[in-house]
């Protein structure tokens, strides 16, 4: 297995990509330049943002894997010490073009951009999980990235900061957009994860009657039906209104009334029961979903 390259600064990702550096903290790389660097499987870890796109998705990646929607190109959203393995051997016979927009959270210190970054989920999304663009698409992405490449030309000055960051905040939001897009035209595919991540809490929520289980998570769950915690958090929210977490917290809470009403348990017994370790947190959780404390919905029920 090959080891892991950890780069650290813009500077780094310009050395592995053997290109210049124009500003410390964002950096855009032309793919058609990609066969001056063959380095074979590479695995990376970068403490930095990264947008990478390409146009053809590598087909050896299995994870999570649906059938694309459009098959001009697709984009990958990296968030800072997520591990990504490349391999650049496998693509040499493929013309590669796209582009990589890098930048790190030090750019985002003082902005409005910086305290909104972790709202935009899809750099927590998986690489199968990659946001497959129309030619339209990728139009105006592109479009955007380069304004950024030409800023970058400029020398450095105290609007710098200003523009570079309103034009990613720019691209992140046609993200969104367009990731809205990919949800609605993958309905068909949504319905059947929606169903098969329903069943799995009515299965669960069943077979705590015979055994006691533990609570289950975003994280357990999201790997059963093969996708990362933010991708089903998010198409979740998008088909119902109620992400993974309120989606648990909707079966547990009815669950509980069940035992509350139908068996003379204690809460304690109960808590214990549902999966909870302590059972003030049973408590807690019941009464900001109920508006009453477990003994207060037995008595008044």
């Amino acid at each position: 297995m090959a080891p892991i390259i950890q780069l650290k600064s813009i500077t780094d990702i310009n050395n592995f990509m053997q290109c210049t550096t124009n500003h410390p903290l964002v950096a855009v790389f032309d793919f058609s330049k990609a066969d001056e660097f063959n380095k074979g499987e590479v695995r990376i870890s970068a403490d930095f943002y990264s947008m990478i796109f390409k146009n053809y998705c590598a087909n050896t990646i299995k994870y999570g894997r649906q059938p694309m929607d459009f098959q001009d190109g697709s984009l990958v959203c990296i968030g800072p010490k997520q591990l990504i393995t490349l391999d650049n051997a496998k693509e040499q016979e493929i013309e590669i073009k796209g582009w990589g927009l890098f930048f790190h959270p030090d750019l985002l210190y003082g902005t409005s951009l910086g305290n909104k970054i972790l709202n935009y989920s899809f750099f927590s999304y998986t690489m199968a999980e990659a946001l497959h663009l129309s030619q339209k698409e990728e139009h105006i992405l592109s479009g955007i990235v380069k304004g950024i490449e030409t800023e970058l030309l400029e020398n450095i000055d105290h609007h710098s900061q200003t523009l570079l960051v309103s034009n990613i905040e720019l691209l992140l939001n046609y993200c969104l957009r367009f990731y809205g897009r990919q949800f609605i035209t993958r309905k068909k595919t949504n319905s059947n994860i929606i169903s098969q991540f329903e069943t799995l809490l009515i299965t669960h929520f069943k077979n705590i009657e015979n055994t006691a289980l533990p609570l289950p998570t975003v994280k357990l769950l999201s790997e059963k039906v093969h996708l990362s915690p933010s991708y089903l958090s998010d198409l979740l929210k998008k088909e119902t209104g109620m992400n993974a977490q309120e989606h648990i917290h909707y079966y547990l809470i009815n669950a509980a009334k069940n035992k509350l009403l139908n068996s003379g348990d204690s809460v304690s017994q109960i808590a214990y029961s549902l999966g909870f370790e302590y059972p003030q947190y049973f408590g807690r959780l019941f009464k900001q979903k109920t508006g009453q404390t477990p003994i207060e919905f037995r008595n008044n029920n």
